[in-house]
């Protein structure tokens, strides 16, 4: 049996057991010819995961150390009896951090201003808990939540939280069809419900984004945005870079402890598909029992620190990702 790894996933080595042959490569150098004897396969987002790498590969399980599958190709998958394995939530609390502290550092009053969360998954619903602790006020919209007949909170039209939200930040699977469809849920029309200087962020896939329409109301100063995630990964808009407000190498969720449920779970995948024993020892990550509070947030990370590493070496995009020193979040801070 073969796994072929991603060589920058953390955490992961040694873990796999000596009698299984292993390779690992960087996520863009993971090619047809280098997986086509695996049985499984351990990526991230750099690794496209479809048909012109998998076709006439035995690979019968992928395993993403991330949440997103959008580099994924599900139903060709599906259609050819791979298994894919993602790692939902493990970084919603690094997420949350991120969120938070972007807010604290744009000026956000925690007493008078408003939080528009759009999408109400594992992330969603880690930084609605930790804004309310803290006594922020927050309006959710989840369309395909609300369209299932969830009855946890209450949900709001989109239209209504962009309206309404004195700060908004995305939270959404990037996807192009379907009933609810997100690339490009963000354009002109959206951007010209907000109040002015309202402060979006996007931490959940660029291309949620209208990247060239959000430009146009960032020159304007219509809003000021804070963007984590970029349409053309490692290759990003210079503008854009420059115009908002924070700007930062899509790590939003590299959390040192986000990373080790993430492996955790891709190696827990491996056991269940593949039948075999991985070692997990130290990846369990157990929080302070301790209410959030603005304090704790600011103390743990400072995002403009990141921010400016990035703005100061645009063209680093994929070397200050892959090379980030992994913050603590803040219940292990």
């Amino acid at each position: 049996m073969k796994i072929i790894t991603d060589s920058a996933i953390p955490f992961l080595k040694g873990r796999i057991p000596d009698s299984i042959e292993k390779e690992e490569f960087p996520g863009d150098e993971i090619t047809s010819e280098k997986i086509k004897d695996a049985a499984a396969i351990v990526v991230r987002t750099r690794t496209k995961c479809n048909e012109g790498l998998l076709k006439d590969s035995s690979v019968k399980l992928i395993v993403t150390a991330t949440i997103g599958t959008d580099h994924i190709d599900i139903p060709w998958c599906e259609k050819h009896g791979i298994k894919v394995k993602s790692a939902p939530g493990c970084n919603a609390p690094g997420v949350a951090q991120y969120v938070l502290a972007s807010l604290f550092k744009s000026g956000f009053d925690i007493e008078k201003d408003t939080l528009g969360i759009i999408g109400y998954g594992n992330v969603g619903q880690k930084l609605a808990e930790w804004a309310t602790q803290m006594g922020i006020r927050t309006l959710i919209s989840d369309a395909p939540r609300q369209k299932a007949g969830n009855k946890d909170i209450d949900y709001k039209p989109l239209d209504f939280v962009l309206r309404n939200s004195d700060a908004v930040t995305l939270h959404v699977p990037l996807t192009k069809e379907g009933d609810f469809p997100t690339f490009h849920m963000i354009g002109k029309s959206q951007i010209g419900l907000l109040k002015q200087n309202c402060l979006l962020i996007n931490s959940s896939r660029g291309g949620v984004v209208n990247e060239a329409e959000l430009k146009e109301a960032l020159k304007d100063g219509k809003i000021r945005a804070v963007t984590d995630t970029w349409e053309n990964e490692p290759y990003i808009d210079s503008e854009l870079l420059k115009l908002s407000f924070i700007s930062t190498p899509h790590i939003a969720g590299y959390s040192y402890e986000g990373k080790k449920r993430a492996t955790m779970m891709a190696l827990e995948a491996l056991e269940e598909y593949l039948e075999i024993k991985t070692n997990k020892a130290d990846l369990f990550c157990n929080p302070k029992n301790t209410t959030i509070t603005k304090k704790i947030i600011e103390d743990s990370y400072n995002p403009l620190e990141d921010s400016e590493n990035l703005k100061n070496n645009p063209l680093d995009f994929e070397t200050l990702r892959n090379t980030y020193n992994y913050r603590h979040e803040p219940l292990f801070s």
